[in-house]
């Protein structure tokens, strides 16, 4: 099996759809390179990843909004195409196994929380809950 991880922003709020009876999310994750070329001169690159989550646990998709930062994991695909004017092309498409809130460009430290097809997992939390701070956490590390 290939896995693919990503960590980037959503482009577009998550979309929910049942085919053929069963729940998916789709959503589009960014991913911006930055780096020098050959000329010494900064450029950026952007990857878009189309992601199809197929699980019944629809609870994450009202937090799945546009720019919020993710962390997806899952078994990519690569589709090819040819565009109207005949040219070939490719899109990176992601059947997602995981999938974790990292945060968003208007949080304010809020954020975390993840979903997995293979894991049981409670309800999300509601908007209104504010993730515990550091410091509200007893240190229970044995090291």
């Amino acid at each position: 099996m290939i896995k693919l991880q990503v960590i980037g922003n959503l482009g577009k709020d998550c979309v929910t759809n049942t085919v053929n009876g069963k729940n998916v999310m789709n959503f589009t994750v960014a991913h911006t390179e930055k780096f020098k070329d050959s000329s010494g001169a900064q450029r950026e690159k952007t990857t878009w990843v189309d992601c199809a989550y197929w699980s019944d646990k629809t609870g994450i998709a009202p937090y799945l909004k546009k720019g919020t930062q993710v962390f997806v994991e899952g078994a990519p695909d690569v589709r090819t195409y040819t565009t109207q004017d005949g040219k070939s092309g490719a899109s990176l498409s992601l059947r997602v196994l995981t999938v974790q809130l990292l945060g968003s460009r208007s949080s304010e430290g809020n954020g975390g929380g993840g979903y997995s097809s293979g894991a049981v997992s409670s309800a999300p939390p509601s908007m209104s809950e504010q993730p515990p701070v550091a410091s509200d956490i007893a240190d229970d590390l044995p090291f």
